[in-house]
């Protein structure tokens, strides 16, 4: 699984910020590795050096393998809370995307019993 950590202007200590983000991104999606080839995280301040609620921001995108992508975003105070409340967007979204995928693939037909088909009377 790819994944790409972008910081946007305005937000501090990128090379920090962007290792601990690539770790905790790893963390919370290891269970679809299999499924994911790519994750793209943004991370924004939206008021660049003014304090404000809410004013931080990330977007993160996970795209599925022979799939589209599903997104979500976070705002909050830190960036680590909305990279957070991005996170469980994104896997509850995962979740359910990969989760429809499955249960398709995992039915089983009746059709390949042929003695269910056979009248012997």
């Amino acid at each position: 699984m790819e994944i790409h950590i972008n910081a946007g202007s305005g937000v501090d200590n990128k090379e920090t910020l962007e290792r601990w983000a690539d770790d905790e991104v790893r963390r919370s999606l290891a269970r679809f590795s299999g499924d994911v080839r790519r994750v793209e995280v943004h991370l924004s301040d939206a008021n660049g050096g003014k304090k404000g609620a809410d004013d931080k921001r990330c977007t993160i995108e996970a795209h599925i393998t022979h799939a589209g992508a599903v997104a979500g975003t976070g705002d909050a105070p830190s960036l680590a809370e909305a990279l957070r409340g991005a996170l469980n967007k994104v896997t509850h979204a995962l979740d359910s995307q990969i989760g429809k995928r499955r249960d398709v693939r995992d039915h089983t037909s009746i059709r390949k019993d042929a003695e269910l088909f056979t009248d012997d009377k």
